[in-house]
C-alpha cells in the first residue's frame, strides 16, 4: 500500500501578478493552507521586498515556465493586460482581482479568446460587495434598473481624478464626485471601481449599470450600496467595509473575497 500523501504533496501551487496590499495578505493568511504561494510576477526592477519562500518572477514567460497550477492578478488594469491572456492561452486557470479592466471590451475578448485556447477559465472575485448572486439571479427574470453608491471619507479618495475637481480637505458635507455608467466609473478610477465592474458584471452590464461616487466626511468606512428593479421585484444591498488593517485603501473584504476565490479553486484542484 502506498503511503499516504503528505501536505506538500497535496498543495496547489500558485503564482501571483503583484504583491501589493492584497497580495501580501493572502500570502500571509494562506500559507499554511493547501495553496502553496510559491512565486510573485513583479514588474522589472522592482525593488518590492519578498518574504523568504517567495520567489520573484520578471516577466510572463517565467511564470508560465515555472508551471502554476492557478494564478492570482491583483496588479491593477496595466498588469492584468500585460500578463493574463498570455497565462490564460498557456492554459493556466486566472483568477483576476482587478475586474474593472473588463469595462474595457477589447482586454475582455481577448481574455475570453485566450481562455478558450487554453482550454481554461478566468474567475472574477465579488472584492467588496455581496448580493451579486441575487442580483444575477434577478437579471434572469429582467432586470429594469441598477445603481451602484460608492461612499467614502473625502480623504479616501485621494490620488483618484476627484483631486482635481475639489480640495478634498475641505469637503464639509456629502459631495457626487462622479456621476455615469459603470464603464465611465471602471475605466476613470481604476484603482476605486472594481466593485463596480462586479455589479455591472451580475447586473445590466457595464453600459446600463449606473454609478454614483460620493466623497462624504460621514462616512463610516467604504460604503456601497446597490438598488436594483425589475420582474423580480426591487432589492437594495448596503455594506459598510473596514479597511485593512495595514493598509486603510484597501477594504479588507476585498482582499477576503480574493482569499475565498483562491481557497475555492484550490479546492477543485485537488
Amino acid at each position: 500500500m502506498a503511503p499516504p500523501s503528505t501536505r506538500a504533496e497535496r498543495s496547489v501551487t500558485l503564482a501571483l501578478i503583484g504583491f501589493g496590499a492584497i497580495g501580501a495578505s493572502l500570502w500571509q493568511r494562506l500559507k499554511d493552507s493547501h495553496a502553496a504561494i510559491r512565486w510573485a510576477l513583479l514588474p522589472r526592477g522592482s525593488a518590492r521586498h519578498l518574504p523568504e519562500g517567495l520567489t520573484p518572477l520578471v516577466d510572463t514567460e517565467a511564470l508560465i515556465a515555472a508551471n502554476p497550477q492557478l494564478v492570482v492578478e491583483c496588479a491593477g488594469h496595466g498588469g492584468l493586460r500585460e500578463h493574463g491572456p498570455t497565462i490564460l492561452k498557456a492554459g493556466i486557470p486566472l483568477i483576476i482581482v482587478s475586474v474593472g479592466a473588463l469595462a474595457d471590451d477589447g482586454l475582455r475578448t481577448a481574455l475570453d479568446e485566450a481562455a478558450a485556447a487554453g482550454n481554461t477559465r478566468y474567475t472574477t472575485i465579488a472584492g467588496a460587495i455581496g448580493g451579486l448572486d441575487a442580483l444575477a439571479a434577478a437579471r434572469l427574470a429582467g432586470l429594469e434598473r441598477v445603481v451602484y453608491i460608492g461612499r467614502k471619507p473625502p480623504l479616501a479618495w485621494r490620488g483618484t481624478p476627484a483631486e482635481q475637481q475639489c480640495a478634498l480637505d475641505e469637503i464639509k458635507e456629502a459631495r457626487t464626485i462622479f456621476s455615469g455608467s459603470a464603464r465611465e466609473a471602471a475605466l476613470t478610477y481604476p484603482k476605486n471601481a472594481n466593485v463596480t465592474a462586479a455589479v455591472a458584471l451580475a447586473g445590466l452590464g457595464f453600459d446600463a449599470t449606473r454609478v454614483e461616487m460620493v466623497a462624504d466626511p460621514e462616512a463610516d468606512g467604504n460604503m456601497h450600496e446597490i438598488v436594483a428593479e425589475g420582474a423580480f421585484g426591487r432589492l437594495r444591498f448596503e455594506i459598510s467595509n473596514r479597511p485593512m488593517p495595514d493598509n486603510p485603501k484597501t477594504s479588507w473584504l476585498a482582499a477576503l473575497s480574493a482569499e475565498q476565490a483562491v481557497r475555492i479553486l484550490v479546492a477543485q484542484l485537488e
